[in-house]
């Protein structure tokens, strides 16, 4: 028997977000593709909602296949803020999520 493998990261609306935009998707198209409703996307990126569950799970995998690097500690996501602030000063990176949130 397969153990489960636990989601440790929590999907917030920046991070999804920056998701979609890396995608070049809009929310039409991510709704498709995860097979949820397009105002579901929405109220996701407004933060009104947060993905739970297996949606949380699909969009880690989506993330994991199409190469969106996230961080999934939280000590990670403070050193994350801080080199977000660094980027602004460096040339981003395509594949940091941070630099797809704004």
């Amino acid at each position: 028997m397969m153990a489960k493998r636990k989601v440790e990261y929590e999907w917030d609306a920046e991070r999804i977000k920056a998701l979609r935009r890396y995608m070049g998707m809009t929310q039409q198209e991510l709704s498709e593709e995860l097979g949820t409703r397009q105002q579901t996307v929405s109220e996701w990126e407004t933060g009104k909602y947060r993905p739970r569950g297996g949606m949380n799970r699909l969009l880690t995998l989506v993330a994991e296949r199409v190469g969106f690097v996230y961080k999934t500690t939280p000590t990670e996501s403070a050193a994350s803020e801080e080199s977000s602030r660094e980027q602004e000063e460096s040339p981003r990176k395509d594949t940091d999520w941070a630099a797809w949130q704004k």
